[in-house]
């Protein structure tokens, strides 16, 4: 099977008290300069960055505001947001939940400029031998612990009536869930794609639950650091010009979209049916209109909400954090999630709405 996915997506605590030290003993505030470094992972969502790249349009809006932009390639998502956290990249893709858990968590004060897509079957659970969610209750369940997988779990269990209590979670690494999952003494698990695709394809599997059901909330983010992104605000216009240049492009229908797609999908180590097949459980806030929008929503406080509690209660703040409010969440027009005077996550759409106004 592929396995061009396996490093996407996994909430984890690696070196997080190395990370606090490293934050908490960070220089003087950044000043203006010209030349910065965005960290991306293979994930199908997050592809157009380093096909953009490829393409000349990360030149082309760099060049508008006298930027050089590089856009690095880390082998390891966790390593990535490591490396963003640590301060050695001004930005990073990354999801919601790993966004709080990781940078802001360890008091690297971060903004969500672009909200790109959100899993819409991408993550999904799996089960032999049933019918229903409900069905799950006193199983063993592998999965990624402490995983975008781990809070689906947690979430498609509330939907029966159903606590994380009522199983057993087996951890699980991304690249052997598929044969465990084929084993006869497995009969639960939770995976993403593409392993889900290949699971839920097993005799006798039934997909129970998958993130279409909770829509908006596993979130594929760009974050930059919030200093540096006020002191270089040209950046954030050329990541965004960047950014809805090239998924216009890539929604196309005609040669050129479908080019783009499978430059994308070659990038990725994958195939261009394998990479439709993504996109089509992925889905992206085609226009800076959506992603404002989406930025905007009460529904964005709701869903920090139960991400933000569920990290909390399995320990993903760190040792010393002693309540759910201890990582402050900033919306847009003044509301803000836990302690306002400990911010550090702030969806701003700012540079999304000059997008959206064409005044970039």
């Amino acid at each position: 099977m592929p396995h061009w996915f396996h490093k996407a997506r996994i909430a984890a605590l690696v070196g997080l008290s190395v990370l606090v030290t490293s934050c908490g003993q960070q220089a003087a505030a950044p000043k203006a300069r010209t030349e910065f470094n965005i960290g991306w992972s293979i994930y199908a969502g997050w592809m157009p960055w380093p096909y953009a790249q490829r393409a000349g349009i990360v030149k082309k809006w760099a060049d508008k505001y006298g930027l050089k932009i590089n856009i690095v390639q880390v082998n390891d998502y966790v390593e990535s947001v490591n490396q963003y956290t640590a301060g050695k990249l001004d930005g990073v893709t990354v999801t919601n939940m790993d966004a709080l858990t990781i940078p802001a968590a360890g008091g690297k004060d971060t903004s969500a400029v672009i909200i790109g897509d959100y899993s819409n079957g991408n993550d999904g659970i799996v089960l032999k031998n049933a019918k229903s969610i409900a069905d799950i209750k006193g199983r063993s369940v592998n999965l990624v612990e402490l995983s975008v997988s781990h809070y689906l779990l947690a979430r498609a269990l509330s939907t029966a009536n159903l606590a994380l209590t009522d199983v057993k979670t087996v951890n699980t690494t991304d690249a052997d869930i598929v044969g465990a999952f084929a084993s006869q003494g497995v009969t639960a698990a939770v995976a993403w794609n593409p392993q889900l695709n290949e699971m839920k394809a097993a005799p006798g599997a039934t997909l129970a639950f998958d993130s279409s059901k909770i829509p908006g909330e596993i979130l594929d983010l760009l974050v930059v650091d919030k200093a540096t992104l006020a002191a270089n605000p040209n950046l954030g216009k050329a990541l965004v010009g960047i950014w809805y240049e090239t998924i216009t492009l890539m929604q196309r229908q005609d040669a050129q979209g479908k080019a783009a797609r499978a430059a994308m999908a070659k990038l990725a180590g994958s195939t261009p049916a394998s990479f439709d097949a993504q996109l089509s459980t992925t889905h992206l806030y085609a226009t800076p209109g959506e992603g404002v929008a989406a930025a905007t929503a009460p529904d964005l406080v709701t869903t920090m909400t139960r991400v933000r509690d569920f990290s909390f209660s399995k320990g993903l703040f760190g040792p010393g954090a002693t309540s759910k409010d201890a990582v402050g969440i900033a919306f847009p027009a003044g509301k803000t999630l836990g302690d306002p005077a400990r911010v550090t996550l702030r969806f701003d759409p700012t540079f999304m709405k000059l997008a959206a106004d064409g005044k970039l």
